[in-house]
């Protein structure tokens, strides 16, 4: 008797000990709401995938001034777009004037957009008539209209200075028509000292 006694502890013992040493699983989570597996299937490449898309700076970007062969290819331009004429007492673009400055306004456009910080001038001139105050004010609205033509055009405005010569520079000194004709005029130039 004894024996199935001390048979009957050691047995509860090593029951105890069994059930000590045994870990104790969780239980597994329950399962997400439907939203919320959504949004977890949502998650990093979704997310990515949404966001819209945000270039990076190259690594060799370009100079803001352009170097000196892209400079005479600049000058090139210019020398081919003819000045734009205004008719007398007026800062109006006319036709003859558009045609004038479109001709290669696309590919200066393109030029410019490649160096940020390089800027033309556009000068407005008139002939010899009337005060300097006036022609420096008729001047000045002649290279806003000329410049904001270009604008249009696709050349970037904040390239674009603008300056009043009035009366100062004229291209002919003859006194008729025919001279004053082209000494009223918008004329594109790159900037000093860029």
């Amino acid at each position: 008797m004894r024996f199935r006694l001390l048979t009957a502890v050691f047995a509860v013992a090593a029951l105890g000990l069994t059930t000590a040493c045994h870990k104790k699983v969780a239980a597994a989570p329950p399962p997400p709401p439907p939203m919320a597996r959504q949004q977890a299937a949502v998650s990093p490449l979704a997310q990515r995938q949404q966001t819209p898309y945000q270039p990076q700076p190259a690594r060799n970007e370009r100079p803001a001034v352009p170097d000196a062969a892209t400079r005479a290819t600049i000058q090139d331009l210019l020398n081919r777009i003819n000045d734009a004429y205004f008719d007398y007492n007026k800062h109006n673009i006319r036709p003859d004037a558009q045609a004038a400055l479109a001709a290669d306004a696309k590919t200066l456009a393109q030029i410019l957009k490649q160096y940020p910080s390089y800027k033309l001038t556009v000068e407005g001139s008139c002939d010899e008539r009337g005060s300097d105050e006036y022609n420096v004010a008729l001047g000045d609205a002649r290279a806003k209209e000329a410049k904001q033509y270009l604008a249009t055009l696709g050349v970037p405005a904040d390239q674009l200075k603008t300056v009043s010569l009035g009366k100062e520079r004229p291209v002919c000194t003859e006194h008729d028509e025919a001279c004053w004709q082209k000494n009223r005029r918008a004329h594109i130039t790159q900037e000093q000292g860029s």
